[in-house]
Parts: structure tokens; C-alpha cells; sequence
């Protein structure tokens, strides 16, 4: 299992706090549970600052910077996957852009926003999903611009495609792969849950950082589809398993957060794929 980057791990951290900040104490003591050494914490920590990642404040705490707002807000929102979705009436959401230079970046913006609203290609420089998200055309719009697709590109619905290109639309996505995904994670979940509270406090809070950061990855890229393209029901009962795991892993990193005074919103987790723009596969 890969462990995190001094960067990814701060972020991390940093993204589970409530209106707060964190000494360099504490991410140096986390980052030695991941055989990080102190020494490459400060280093990541200062490259963050100037990114514009990270910020410190009057007494040298850190919490996370502007730069870092857009990914993270995307991610944050994970719980309330469920709400963003509504029953589909057969059109599709279309974005015609050419995207050759994301091709030639390892991260691209463009490539994110799209992988994140869950967009697959249709065809050259267009690529769609359903109209399922409550947020409609527009709000995809929005968001989609400011995770970084130019203005150029088009963002507008598609009525009805005819019978052959309705067909391939439906079938840009494996909806039995994501069932199988979803009953799976569940499974790792429900192992995980059954022995996090008889580990010994570091071991608990490592495994519920790598299984939680995986599990989120899944949820967060995940394309939420409707019915009939993937059993909505099988999602659903995923999300409710990680709301659940949350809370232990909550209660994991209690002790060690609280020795800090730090409050927090949600136990930490392993979000690293969303820094590197989604190298890692759900």
C-alpha cells in the first residue's frame, strides 16, 4: 500500500480541521507515523506556503491556503453525495473543448474538472454525462470553470441523440464494475470497523487514514450515475458504510488531535489521488 507525500499528508490534515490551525508539532508526529521524517515535513511545508497551498498564521500554525479551495471543497463535500443527485429524464449534459494539451500534462485542470463531474468522451473534443445532478447545466457550468475548464469550452444540454449514439453514450460507463467497486469497498469497510477499535492507537489511526483516503477516492470519483446506467441503491449503502467508518476513524485520531487542542470536522484520510489530479484509478 502506498504511503503518503509529506505534501499530500499535510493537506490532508490540515483539510480536516474546523476553523482551526495546526502546530508543526503535530504534522511532524503524524508524519513519523507514516516513516516520514521531520526533516522533510518542513521542507513540503514551506513549498506549500509558496504555492499558496498552506498559510500560517500569527502564532506559526498552518491551515490550508486558497490555492488548495477548489480540489478540497469537492472532496469535503463527500457526505452529501447522495443529495446531488435526481432522477434522470434522458438527455445529457455535453462539453465540447479541445482538450490536446491536456493530453501532453501529467496534470491538467481541465482533465480534473471533467474526471470529477464524472464526464466520459463521446466523441472527439465532446465529452458528456447524464442530466441527473441537481445543480442542472448551469451549476456544471459554474463548477466546472472554476476547477479550471476555460471559458472557451462550451458547456451546454443535449437533447435527444439519436438511437446508435444514445446507445454508445450509455455505454461510456461500466455501471456492473461500479457495483462490484461499491460491494467491495464495503466489504473493506465492514473487515476495517470490526477490529479499528482493538488496534493499538497508531496502527488504528494509519489504517483508518489509508482504507478512509481510499474509500473517498472511490465516492468523490465516482460519476453518480442514475438508474437504469448503475444500481443507484448499491451507491447509497456505500456512502452510508463511510459515513459510518468516518466516525471511527473520528474517534481514531481523537486522542492524538485533542493532545494538540485541535478540533476537527473528520477524520484524516489518504486524499493524495486529488493533488495529483486523479493519477491513481478509483
Amino acid at each position: 500500500m502506498r504511503q503518503p507525500t509529506p505534501r499530500s499528508l499535510i493537506v490532508d490534515l490540515l483539510s480536516t480541521l474546523r476553523n482551526g490551525s495546526m502546530p508543526v508539532a503535530a504534522l511532524v508526529q503524524a508524519g513519523a507515523l507514516f516513516g516520514i521524517a521531520d526533516g522533510s515535513v518542513r521542507v513540503a511545508l514551506h513549498r506549500l506556503q509558496a504555492e499558496g497551498r498552506v498559510e500560517s498564521d500569527e502564532r506559526g500554525q498552518y491551515r490550508l491556503g486558497a490555492a488548495a479551495a477548489p480540489v478540497q471543497s469537492v472532496v469535503a463535500g463527500w457526505r452529501e453525495l447522495d443529495r446531488r443527485t435526481r432522477p434522470w429524464n434522458g438527455r445529457w449534459i455535453g462539453v465540447h473543448a479541445d482538450l490536446s494539451p491536456v493530453r501532453r500534462a501529467r496534470v491538467h485542470p481541465s482533465a480534473r474538472a471533467l474526471r470529477l463531474f464524472g464526464f466520459e468522451r463521446l466523441a472527439p473534443e465532446l465529452h458528456v454525462r447524464p442530466v441527473n445532478l441537481r445543480e442542472g447545466v448551469s451549476g456544471v457550468r459554474d463548477s466546472l470553470r472554476r476547477l479550471g475548464l476555460p471559458e472557451a469550452a462550451l458547456v451546454f444540454e443535449m437533447g435527444e441523440l439519436d438511437p446508435a449514439d444514445d446507445t454508445r453514450a450509455r455505454a461510456l460507463w461500466d455501471g456492473e464494475a461500479l457495483v462490484r467497486g461499491y460491494r467491495a469497498a464495503r466489504r473493506e469497510i465492514e473487515r476495517s470497523s470490526a477490529r479499528l477499535a482493538e488496534l493499538p492507537e497508531a496502527e488504528a489511526m494509519v489504517e483508518s487514514f489509508q482504507l478512509g483516503g481510499r474509500v473517498l477516492q472511490q465516492l468523490v470519483l465516482d460519476p453518480l450515475l442514475p438508474a437504469p446506467l448503475v444500481d443507484e441503491r448499491e451507491r447509497r449503502a456505500l456512502l452510508e458504510s463511510m459515513r459510518a467508518y468516518d466516525r471511527l476513524g473520528r474517534a481514531a485520531w481523537a486522542g492524538f488531535l485533542g493532545r494538540y487542542g485541535i478540533p476537527h470536522r473528520t477524520a484524516p484520510a489518504d486524499t493524495r489521488w486529488a493533488a495529483e489530479g486523479f493519477a491513481q484509478s478509483a
